[in-house]
């Protein structure tokens, strides 16, 4: 059996979890509703304020993807109940972001500023000049649409230059008078 996938998703209060015949599941929050297909090897149940999972035989392939439907559930739940960010930081000298409408604008060294509209169901917030946060319910989408942002300017290993996770460690290289 999977260790994940063994583990039954508690539903908060106020979180509708719902299956259909095509096993698509549906969950209902208060920050709003994300649904996802599992797949079919999969069983899923909604019993006493959990989701249980099982699968009918140890084949590869159920296998796999027992826990990551367990991981996927719950993951929704997490989203619709309190919600997914993602902080980056602006490193270097002149670069910087704002926010404008639902516009994040960024400069970043090139010879225009770099604009991008946020995606829907996804907000960014600039507490200051050099932090971006990321929010949104789906984790997927929160997770890519930072790294979408983070890709403009990775960050570089000799001056640390560069748009980086905050929980993000750079490794520095020595540059050419280091190696003497």
């Amino acid at each position: 059996m999977s260790r994940i996938g063994k583990k039954p998703v508690v539903v908060p209060a106020g979180v509708e979890v719902t299956v259909d015949a095509n096993n698509v599941v549906t969950v209902k929050g208060p920050k709003g509703q994300l649904s996802e297909k599992i797949s079919k090897l999969i069983k899923v149940e909604v019993a006493d304020g959990q989701v249980l999972l099982s699968r009918a035989s140890d084949d590869r392939e159920e296998r796999s993807q027992h826990g990551l439907a367990r991981t996927l559930i719950n993951n929704m739940v997490v989203g619709v109940t309190s919600g997914f960010e993602k902080k980056l930081q602006l490193v270097g000298v002149g670069y910087k972001a704002e926010k404008k409408g639902d516009t994040l604008v960024m400069s970043l060294g090139y010879s225009h500023p770099v604009e991008l509209k946020d995606p829907e169901g996804i907000t960014t917030e600039c507490p200051s000049a050099t932090e971006i946060t990321v929010k949104g319910i789906d984790k997927a989408v929160v997770g890519n649409y930072a790294a979408n942002i983070r890709a403009w300017r990775r960050p570089e290993p000799y001056k640390g230059k560069g748009i980086k996770y905050a929980d993000e460690y750079i490794r520095r290289k020595e540059g050419k008078a280091g190696a003497k």
